[in-house]
């Protein structure tokens, strides 16, 4: 029991660091799996907001960042997906529902040092010794473009978008896309989000022990809620 939480320890640390160095692919098949319009791509710069957009605020309360991991024990061959979640998420997003394809999405910052899964002790050795969050707490995905997003708005719609950009975890920094939709009705807004990666694009070998083999590939998903900011 002790080499087996020593191995769940291992291979979710590794995920944590390989997801978050992420925040947000669908869990089918990743981000390829989500189709969009053939529209092109918007800026996403926060830098360049339309004048009648509305801006809104991710509530923290409402959302959750959460990465995902298939790992396989070779003892009986059983298969699991490890899981921890964070509600430290910070964000802003810019409607113009006048010309919704104008909308823009700001620097999304994720708290990768509040993961908490089902093992405390996983949690403790991804702070302290594998992906060293205590040291470097935030994650930050950095938009640079949207794909798409309509030409006209309407209300409870959902749309099924593309968000291109990078994402910073430590001192390494990655392009990602993030695929899903997005929702607005009323002054609420909400998104689900996710983006694939692999360990080794970011300098991590999954692991692979005499019991436990994990997969190279790691999910981070994003599910949030936003409302207008207070100005």
């Amino acid at each position: 029991m002790k080499k087996r939480g020593v191995a769940i320890i291992t291979a979710v640390v590794l995920v944590g660091a390989a997801a978050a160095a992420e925040v947000w692919q669908i869990a089918a098949g990743g981000a390829d799996a989500a189709q969009t319009p053939s529209v092109a791509a918007a800026p996403a710069v926060s830098g360049n907001i339309p004048a009648g957009a509305q801006h809104f605020a991710i509530d923290p309360q409402a959302s959750e960042a959460s990465y995902h991991v298939g790992e396989t024990f070779f003892e009986d061959n059983e298969f699991k997906v490890a899981v921890g979640v964070t509600h430290g998420i910070q964000g802003d997003l810019y409607v113009d529902r006048v010309h919704p394809d104008l909308s823009r999405v700001g620097p999304i910052t994720v708290n990768v040092n509040e993961f908490t899964s089902d093992s405390r002790r996983r949690d403790n050795a991804i702070r302290r010794r594998w992906l060293e969050s205590d040291t470097y707490p935030t994650a930050v995905f950095t938009p640079s473009s949207i794909e798409g997003l309509p030409k006209i708005y309407t209300a409870g719609q959902a749309i099924r978008v593309r968000v291109a950009g990078t994402l910073t975890v430590r001192n390494v920094t990655k392009p990602v896309v993030f695929a899903g939709t997005l929702r607005l009705s009323g002054n609420v807004l909400t998104g689900n989000m996710e983006t694939t990666v692999l360990m080794t694009d970011f300098a991590f070998d999954p692991p692979s022990i005499m019991i436990l083999k994990t997969e190279n590939k790691a999910t981070l998903d994003l599910l949030f809620t936003a409302r207008p900011a207070a100005e």
